[in-house]
C-alpha cells in the first residue's frame, strides 16, 4: 500500500525533456490513476502560473500550482496564497541592481496581474522571457504598476556573476531572499515564499503530512521542498548540491523520470511501501 498523498513536479528540467515537452499519454494515465486514489498533483515551478498552466489544459482546474517559486499558491483555480514585495524592499533591491557589479544583467518584476520589464530591455531576451511568462507588459516606471502586487525578481546575468550576487542580495536585504535555478537564472523572493512553503499551505488545507509528500527537483529552487518531503526525488540531471538535499534519485528528465517514479509509486514497489 503506497503512503504518498500528494506528488509535487518541478517543470523545466524535471517534468519536461529539454525539448520543453512530455508524454502527455503516459502522464494522462498516472494522473487518472493519482486522482482515483484521492492522490493530489501539484505543479511546483519558479514560472508563471499563466505559463504554467497552458501545459495542462484539460487539468488545470483541477490541480494545484505553486507558482513563482512559492510566491502564488493556486488550488482548482482558487487563490491560497499571495507575497508581496512592500515598496521600499522593491526600491531598495533596485538600487543594488542598478549600482551593483553585474555584468549583463536583465531582470523583470514579477506580480500577480502581469510580469513587467523596464522599457528599452534587450529585445532578443524578451522574446526568450515571453516562453515563461505569458503576460508580460513594458513599464516606465513602478508607478505603472500600482495596482499590482509584486512578489518575485526574475534576473539573468553572467554564471561568474550569480555567487556574488546571491551574498550581495544575502548581505544586504533582509526582505528579500536569492534562490537560483541555474543557467545564469536567479530569483528574488520574500523570504520563507518558497515552494516547500506552497506545499505546506497545500498539506494543512488537504490534511496532508510531509511524509506524505512525493517530490520532484533538479535546481536550487527546489531545496526546501525536497529537504522537507518523505519522498525527495532529485533528477539525475541535477547537479550535486540538490541531489545531496534528497532522499532518491529518479532517472533523468529526457528519459521521462518523474513518470517512471510515479508509475513504482502507483505500483506499490519500494520505496512506497508500508
Amino acid at each position: 500500500m503506497t503512503v504518498v498523498k500528494m506528488v509535487a513536479v518541478d517543470k523545466d528540467g524535471t517534468f519536461l525533456d529539454d525539448n520543453k515537452q512530455y508524454n502527455r499519454a503516459r502522464f494522462n494515465a498516472c494522473y487518472q490513476e493519482m486522482k482515483q486514489r484521492g492522490i493530489k498533483f501539484v505543479v511546483a515551478s519558479g514560472n508563471q502560473y499563466y505559463q504554467l498552466k497552458s501545459f495542462f489544459p484539460e487539468i488545470a482546474s483541477e490541480i494545484a500550482f505553486v507558482a513563482e517559486n512559492g510566491a502564488w499558491i493556486i488550488d482548482r483555480d482558487e487563490e491560497l496564497f499571495c507575497g508581496e514585495f512592500s515598496r521600499q524592499d522593491i526600491d531598495a533591491v533596485l538600487d543594488t541592481l542598478h549600482n551593483g557589479n553585474y555584468p549583463e544583467l536583465r531582470y523583470i518584476l514579477c506580480g500577480r496581474d502581469s510580469a513587467y520589464y523596464f522599457e528599452g530591455l534587450d529585445e532578443k531576451w524578451l522574446v526568450k522571457m515571453r516562453h515563461y511568462c505569458h503576460r508580460l507588459k513594458a513599464i516606465r516606471s513602478l508607478d505603472d504598476v500600482a495596482g499590482d502586487k509584486l512578489f518575485k525578481f526574475a534576473l539573468n546575468l553572467s554564471d561568474d556573476y550569480v555567487e556574488p550576487l546571491m551574498a550581495d542580495i544575502e548581505r544586504l536585504h533582509q526582505g528579500a531572499a536569492a534562490t537560483s535555478s541555474g543557467h545564469g537564472s536567479v530569483d528574488l523572493i520574500v523570504p520563507g515564499n518558497h515552494k516547500g512553503h506552497g506545499l505546506d499551505l497545500l498539506g494543512k488545507r488537504w490534511g496532508i503530512e510531509r511524509s506524505e509528500i512525493l517530490v520532484f527537483g533538479d535546481g536550487g529552487n527546489d531545496l526546501e521542498m525536497l529537504q522537507q518531503s518523505g519522498f525527495s526525488f532529485a533528477m539525475a540531471n541535477a547537479p550535486q548540491k540538490v541531489k545531496d538535499a534528497a532522499r532518491f534519485e529518479a532517472p533523468s528528465n529526457n528519459d521521462e523520470g518523474v513518470l517512471q517514479v510515479i508509475e513504482q509509486m502507483l505500483a506499490g514497489k519500494p520505496p512506497f511501501v508500508i
